[in-house]
């Protein structure tokens, strides 16, 4: 991995590939933020349909476990195929499903049918997110790729967050019935379609692979591509240890983000310029976008400043404390502190494993590298909702999930350091990266 400083942040914008991949990203994160926000207010929000805590775990399930069914598929074929054309047609499909979506929320469809729509919608959206991350290296030169990737996958959180406020204010404009939610599903239609007619601007070839390593048979790369993810993931000290804080982040997300649903919905209330229900949902994910972006804005800097091991352990320790100082009170002002600090907690901690992915895995097993990180992160969250929705009252007031979820804060920040001494002692390779 070079040393050389990297450049600064106007260098590469100023790419022509840059800014295509960039505005690609930002258009397929505004229509997933849009398609996630309008189907929640659909399923869980909608006076039409009731949804306990067991039923919220299962449309959790639906917009995560997509990493884990599609995750193994995802990262053979994004090693194997021409980036660009999975960026063009999987946003174009993943429009169709978005339409056949809003179409089975307006008819008053639920269960097994809405659930399966949008278990292809989210599968395809995370086979999108890994070719988005395995193409960034090829736009952008070695040294900047931290830089580079801090700053798109940022703002690409922010459009995100954008879009779900897009969708919390045509909900107001349409209504919260079904017919409404219909509406405000099938406009997140139009950030798969804008994604693809960007992806068709980039040249055959450009985003990779470079070179091919998987069998001739695609039926066998497919099965081998979370093996082949694994031992490429073990061999890189910098990924497993990252690994090992995102565990820890997602399982406690995951908690956390059930705890907060339920309040918004069963126990807060109105208080001046503070809401509940959805539109408090909407308060709170201004609040996470905020911590996002000022997470991009600082990883970079903090990485080169006190180390990578450091900036992770800090990460996960500000998170712990942000949960369970904030977090306990259970009032709607200290919540959405908590929100901001944890989600940009969060973000610092993506945006060093993702680096980690980038610079130090070859690019040929990337793609299935990325993929056995979205689908081992996504069954630990919905793990971690499913049991969590056992145990949580209907309001959602729950303080020993809480302090559980401040545990795995501190549980992780223990491992990864752990992590870190065990492979530098242990293997005969170069310990993990500091600056």
């Amino acid at each position: 991995m070079t040393t050389s400083a990297p450049a600064p942040t106007r260098a590469f914008v100023r790419d022509r590939d840059f800014r295509r991949l960039l505005f690609t990203r930002f258009s397929a994160h505004w229509g997933n933020g849009m398609y996630q926000a309008g189907l929640t207010g659909a399923v869980i929000f909608n006076p039409e349909r009731a949804a306990d805590a067991l039923a919220m775990a299962g449309g959790f399930a639906v917009l995560l476990l997509p990493y884990s069914v599609v995750g193994p598929f995802a990262g053979a074929l994004l090693d194997r195929w021409d980036r660009r054309k999975v960026l063009i047609f999987a946003n174009l499909l993943r429009s169709f499903t978005i339409l056949a979506t809003a179409v089975a929320v307006g008819i008053g469809a639920a269960g097994f049918g809405l659930f399966s729509l949008a278990l292809a919608s989210e599968g395809i959206s995370r086979f999108i997110g890994s070719g988005l991350s395995a193409s960034l290296p090829h736009v952008v030169e070695e040294k900047s790729v931290l830089a580079a990737n801090a700053f798109a996958a940022t703002w690409g959180s922010v459009l995100a967050v954008v879009g779900a406020g897009c969708a919390i204010g045509l909900r107001a404009l349409t209504g919260a019935d079904d017919a409404g939610s219909a509406w405000v599903t099938a406009v997140a239609a139009l950030g798969g379609i804008g994604a693809a007619v960007l992806a068709s601007g980039f040249a055959r070839g450009l985003l990779g692979p470079s070179t091919v390593d998987e069998p001739a048979n695609p039926a066998l790369a497919v099965a081998r591509g979370l093996s082949d993810g694994a031992k490429a993931a073990w061999r890189t000290p910098s990924v497993t240890a990252g690994f090992i804080a995102l565990f820890a982040h997602r399982a406690s997300f995951g908690i956390s983000l059930l705890v907060t649903v339920l309040l918004m919905r069963n126990h807060f209330t109105d208080a001046g310029v503070f809401r509940a229900g959805m539109a408090g949902l909407g308060e709170m994910a201004g609040f996470a976008g905020a911590g996002i972006l000022v997470a991009g804005l600082l990883t970079a800097r903090l990485i080169r400043l006190f180390g990578r091991v450091r900036v992770v352990v800090g990460a996960l320790v500000l998170a712990a404390v942000a949960q369970s100082a904030l977090g306990l009170p259970m009032v709607v002002p200290t919540a959405l502190f908590a929100a901001f600090l944890v989600t940009g907690a969060g973000q610092v901690l993506k945006l060093c494993v993702d680096s980690s992915v980038q610079i130090d895995v070859a690019d040929e097993a990337r793609g299935r590298v990325f993929a056995l990180y979205d689908t081992l992160f996504n069954i630990t969250q919905v793990a971690a909702v499913s049991l969590a929705a056992t145990v949580i009252p209907d309001d959602g007031r729950s303080p020993g999930l809480l302090i559980a979820a401040t545990v795995l804060y501190l549980a992780g920040a223990a491992g990864y350091v752990l992590a870190v001494r065990k492979r530098r002692t242990g293997d005969a390779v170069p310990p993990l990266a500091l600056g």
